[in-house]
């Protein structure tokens, strides 16, 4: 097959996040099978035209927004050329229906909702939302490619039926610990993200607020980017709350830095608005981190509640301080927990997982 990838991003820019990772993965395995792969996808700067990256071949052009108007002439050109197209949606899609004829496949992580109102300012929220309410009605008689549970639950609720929808759940690209590593002699909570406000980092501060009160040597580790005024600001966060000494923001770190730093920690706490999957949550389970988070779309599929981690009833910051902490104070069940992740970390691979996406590729033929 030749195929064809839609995504307004691709794995080289700077904005890319576990969306970008997973489809690299997948398309890289089905290079490997001996098929072809186009990713058409926006540019940005310092980025070339068009590159190879293992294999898959990356077209660049406009901007992430602009993208969206430019690939149905991309498509129409060069239609002749492929016979499945993928049509990756973050909070819109490329409306394929309306101009691809050959069979296509909807790939999406997460329904947007409620993030057009952390990510964009007023109107651009509403018509987001909206523009998103309708758009799904295009896709009725399109397969749905999703990787949690959770996601077809809100597709429904936008009249897709759960019949088009395969779940088809992401693996991780680090080795999976085989025995309990040693963790940091100080009690050491670790949040890994893009630092914006939608990722709940500002809910996770507040939370260890709550843990710094009851074990005042606990710490705290921040990793990831983002703009550097909304950085300050949860620095000054950091400061109202006088934890300074005991809050680290490492900014963005190279995957085998950020691999030892999940090794070193006893908990990972997220606190996202919603996420597709949560894979750094797998990630930390790799490497025996049991997790804390709050109960939305994506972390409550990514963690198998007591026994990888711990879902929460209510999503605010003291119950997220209360169960981390009683999750460190209680030894055996902690030890238990570290087991079950690397268990469950272990189940999930690449291989199977491409084995599967190839398959619904096929079958949509």
């Amino acid at each position: 097959m030749h195929i064809l990838i839609f995504n307004w991003r691709d794995p080289k820019n700077p904005q890319s996040g576990g969306a970008e990772i997973v489809t690299l993965e997948h398309a890289k395995a089905w290079v490997k099978k001996g098929h072809c792969v186009t990713w058409f996808t926006s540019q940005f700067p310092g980025a070339s035209e068009e590159e190879t990256i293992d294999g898959v071949h990356i077209i660049r052009r406009g901007t992430a927004f602009g993208v969206y108007f430019l690939t149905p002439f991309y498509y129409l050109k060069n239609k002749n050329k492929f016979d499945i197209v993928i049509d990756e949606i973050h909070g819109l899609p490329f409306f394929t229906p309306l101009y691809v004829k050959k069979p296509k496949v909807a790939f999406i992580h997460e329904v947007a909702a409620e993030i057009w109102d952390y990510m964009y300012p007023f109107p651009v929220n509403i018509i987001g939302k909206f523009l998103e309410s309708l758009c799904f009605r295009f896709y009725k008689s399109v397969p749905f490619w999703v990787v949690a549970p959770s996601t077809i639950k809100e597709l429904e609720q936008f009249g897709i039926n759960k019949t088009q929808c395969h779940i088809i759940t992401s693996s991780i690209n680090n080795n999976v610990l085989t025995t309990l590593p040693v963790k940091e002699k100080t009690i050491t909570y670790i949040f890994i993200s893009r630092l914006v406000k939608m990722k709940g980092i500002e809910e996770i501060i507040k939370a260890f607020g709550f843990i710094h009160k009851e074990d005042q040597k606990a710490q705290l580790w921040i990793v990831g980017s983002g703009e550097t005024t909304y950085i300050q600001t949860l620095k000054d966060m950091v400061k109202q709350y006088n934890m300074q000494k005991h809050v680290t923001f490492w900014g963005r770190v190279a995957d085998e830095e950020k691999i030892a730093l999940l090794r070193r920690a006893h908990i990972i706490l997220h606190a996202s608005i919603k996420e597709g999957w949560g894979l750094v949550i797998i990630e930390a389970a790799s490497q025996a981190t049991p997790a804390v988070v709050y109960n939305v779309a994506g972390l409550c599929d990514s963690v198998k509640h007591n026994h990888t981690g711990i879902v929460l009833t209510e999503n605010t910051p003291k119950e997220m301080a209360t169960h981390a902490l009683l999750l460190i104070h209680d030894k055996t069940r902690y030890a238990a927990l570290q087991k079950n992740c690397l268990h469950w970390a272990g189940s999930l691979t690449w291989e199977k997982a491409t084995e599967e996406s190839l398959k619904l590729l096929i079958n949509s033929l």
